[in-house]
């Protein structure tokens, strides 16, 4: 039954429920419908050496990977994946392939008898970028969606005859110059570049469509899907989609970007496959994948969140929630980090180079890092020396009411110590779990303008779960600052990284949340505080380091991508706030680094030319010198800093 929404974009926010789409086989795979979240890959060779290409496919295909796709930028390359496909065959390999393709419908036709899908871009399968600003008049505007029609219908009537699928997959950084006309460069338009297409796939009835709506900014991301979904809602569309963070980069940062963005909208039920796009051999795309999916069989069994009956956050669009400011905390401040150390057994100078903070006793100073805690819980462990002036403590109330130390704050775990407690003009935090909704009943808590509260749940739908609650703060407008608290027990590193940054990163990206606290004793303080930083940076929320937008390595990249982005990497990563987009071709290029302030972008075999922001600087540069010449373009756009480590 279609549900009437204007904010409708799952089935429900409080119970976890795999959203309905219809079934869309590819090959001997359906995606949608009843069937689990499929995993798929790209290869990264050349798609005219069919032994490699063969070989990769097969190596993914042990990883577990259930679809594959690959690139098809000419109609040579088309013409190829019969090879590939007739020899995978004769080893014993049905996995189903995908031709990727962007510029040339020819390509994409010829792939669609060999094939058992064709993935096309809206923004570049009929239309070609040329970075103009066009004003259109209703009639013109109706013809450009009569051309599009007109290029579109052949593959259409391919796929139907040879049952091919097809994935019809935006990106933001390469929409069409008309869709940027009208709609701007935002979510809206990803939505509308998409529904122009699939409104000529339901005048057609034909169902084998797959979406996507792909993008580096995490925000931007998951706003799109959650627009695509209410718009199909509206004309009474069920198509599958297909999720994944688009040049999310490599190792660390790659994870924990494509977390936030898939694991956000996998917590709400959305997704039916999956695509994590590092810089990095495909191979270790799949692990990723599996351990993303994986954490959502049998999540219907969650306990029960309190049902909700008005929501006041807009999902469509990124608001920070107001809240009180409190020295550092709330209001326009960033979000701050807390670390705990209460485990340790006596703190010393040493334990606080863990949260950011060396001491040099030749110089009696203190050196902070970019990566530096703001607070630090020290439970009932007494720090008995001069701590950093910019690091603040927090210890348990009982404890804490028994020394006289300086940027010292108390921790209430009780409503009733709380209350009694007399200075209401010092800063103080009160621990409370996320179920517990009776809190908000009292109104002199509503009147505590000094009171931060450190949100924690037990939930195994935690994020729900911890929405909920600040939805409810939403209704009765309460203004407290929040912190976000949770407890991993995760014995693996990369579970915490990707468990971590799907539940915080999901509530930062709907504004929610004014510090994070991530409590976790497998692991030391140094990897939780690398990880809490790197969910911030992940979520735009607070930027503490460089940002590289790069791509995943594929049959088109025209330089080795892996070891430039390395390279790149070790010569500008202390170019805090900059962000540097790294692109293997011109298809990846200046549009998909959308909001890049420099880019690095193959145009030829080792040949390489400069952008500042969407402006090309310089052409076709020898790959040996274009590192350099990035770096003197950063200097010459006053952006350099010399690294003083």
């Amino acid at each position: 039954m279609k549900i009437a929404s204007k904010m409708f974009y799952c089935h429900s926010i409080v119970k976890y429920q795999r959203f309905k789409s219809h079934e869309v086989k590819v090959g001997n795979i359906g995606i949608g419908g009843n069937n689990p979240v499929r995993i798929q890959s790209m290869t990264t060779t050349d798609t005219l050496n069919t032994s490699e290409t063969v070989n990769q496919c097969i190596g993914l295909i042990k990883a577990g990977c259930e679809i594959i796709r690959i690139t098809a930028p000419s109609r040579k390359e088309s013409e190829n994946l019969f090879n590939i496909k007739n020899e995978l065959n004769q080893l014993g390999y049905y996995t189903p392939l995908v031709a990727d393709i962007h510029f040339t419908p020819n390509a994409a036709e010829i792939a669609a008898s060999i094939v058992e899908k064709v993935r096309i871009n809206p923004g570049n399968y009929a239309d070609k970028k040329k970075f103009k600003k066009i004003d259109y008049s209703r009639k013109s505007y109706d013809e450009e969606l009569k051309r599009i029609n007109e290029r579109f219908l052949p593959l259409l009537k391919i796929c139907k005859k040879h049952k091919t699928a097809i994935r019809i997959g935006t990106n933001h950084g390469s929409l069409s110059d008309r869709i940027l006309s009208k709609y701007g460069d935002t979510p809206r338009g990803m939505v509308e570049s998409a529904m122009e297409f699939l409104r000529i796939c339901k005048k057609n009835s034909f169902k084998n469509v797959v979406i996507s709506m792909k993008a580096s900014n995490t925000i931007v991301m998951i706003n799109a899907y959650r627009l695509l979904i209410n718009q199909m809602n509206i004309e009474s569309m069920t198509y599958p989609l297909h999720l994944g963070v688009t040049e999310a980069g490599d190792g660390l940062d790659g994870r924990i970007k494509s977390a936030v963005g898939i694991g956000a909208l996998l917590e709400d039920g959305i997704g039916d496959t999956i695509r994590v796009s590092l810089t990095e051999e495909p191979i270790y795309e799949i692990p990723v994948a599996k351990k993303l999916v994986q954490r959502y069989v049998n999540r219907d069994k969650h306990d029960e969140i309190r049902k909700l009956h008005t929501n006041p956050i807009n999902p469509f669009q990124y608001f920070k929630r107001q809240s009180n400011e409190i020295l550092n905390i709330g209001g326009k401040n960033v979000p701050i980090v807390i670390s705990n150390i209460s485990n340790i057994k006596k703190i010393s100078r040493l334990s606080l180079k863990e949260i950011g903070y060396s001491y040099s006793p030749l110089l009696d100073k203190w050196n902070i890092s970019d990566f530096a805690a703001d607070f630090a819980f020290c439970g009932d462990n007494f720090i008995d020396f001069d701590f950093p002036g910019t690091l603040k403590l927090i210890y348990n109330y009982n404890f804490w009411k028994k020394i006289n130390q300086k940027n010292t704050f108390p921790l209430f775990e009780s409503i009733k110590d709380l209350k009694e407690f007399k200075n209401k003009n010092i800063l103080r935090f009160l621990s409370i779990n996320a179920s517990n909704l009776n809190i908000l009943r009292f109104s002199e808590i509503k009147k505590d303008s000094n009171l931060v509260l450190i949100l924690e749940t037990n939930n195994s739908h935690g994020l729900a779960e911890q929405r909920r609650f600040f939805i409810e703060m939403l209704n009765k407008e309460f203004k407290h600052p929040i912190i976000i608290k949770r407890k991993y027990n995760n014995s693996q590193i990369e579970e915490l990284h990707l468990f971590s940054a799907t539940d915080i990163g999901g509530l930062l990206i709907d504004g929610l949340g004014d510090g994070i606290f991530i409590n976790n004793n497998n692991f030391n303080n140094k990897q939780i505080i690398k990880l809490s930083f790197n969910i911030l940076q992940a979520t735009r929320t607070r930027i503490s380091k460089t940002e590289y937008i790069s791509c995943p390595s594929c049959g088109r990249t025209l330089f080795d991508l892996q070891e430039t982005t390395s390279k790149i990497r070790s010569k500008t990563n202390h170019l805090k706030g900059i962000k540097i987009g790294i692109m293997g071709c011109i298809v990846n290029g200046p549009g998909e680094m959308a909001d890049a302030d420099y880019g690095y972008v193959g145009t030829g075999h080792n040949k390489i030319t400069l952008y500042k922001e969407q402006t090309i600087m310089k052409r076709n540069i020898p790959s040996n010198k274009a590192v350099d010449e990035l770096i003197n373009l950063i200097k010459e756009n006053g952006d350099w800093k010399e690294n003083t480590l």
